[in-house]
């Protein structure tokens, strides 16, 4: 899987994989036009979306009601160093589910490869690469 992120304007980055793209900014407090969602909403987003795909996953499997399920997900920004805090999921069904079958929904988000990420943390490595050639 590989990511090409490029430096599009002011603190605007552009994001591309595959034939996808997406934008990030910063508001106007950064020095930013709050454009586009800044990097930790973009990284809560994707956890959501992989919470939401596994919950919804779950539903249709056992036959349960599953269309406009919601995925909230909060998290508090800490110092020192900057980073996100406590992360928070909470999945909205379409129908109020048996303990059995929430219990089901949250295995099925435990399933995320996202959460698995962040619950079993990845070496990150950092390098400096050779200059980008830029055309003016």
């Amino acid at each position: 899987m590989k990511v090409t992120i490029n430096h599009i304007g002011d603190v605007q980055f552009s994001m591309r994989t595959r034939n996808h793209t997406l934008y990030t900014d910063q508001p106007a407090e950064n020095g930013g036009w709050d454009e586009a969602m800044t990097p930790p909403e973009i990284f809560l987003s994707a956890i959501g979306a992989c919470a939401a795909f596994y919950a919804v996953a779950y539903l249709k499997k056992k036959g349960l009601p599953y269309e406009g399920t919601e995925v909230e997900i909060s998290a508090e920004k800490l110092t020192s160093p900057a980073r996100l805090g406590e992360i928070r999921i909470v999945v909205h069904t379409p129908t109020e589910l048996t303990p059995d079958h929430k219990a089901g929904v949250d295995g099925s988000v435990h399933h995320c490869v996202l959460h698995n990420t962040l619950t079993h943390p990845p070496k990150v490595t950092v390098e400096v690469g050779t200059p980008v050639v830029v055309s003016v």
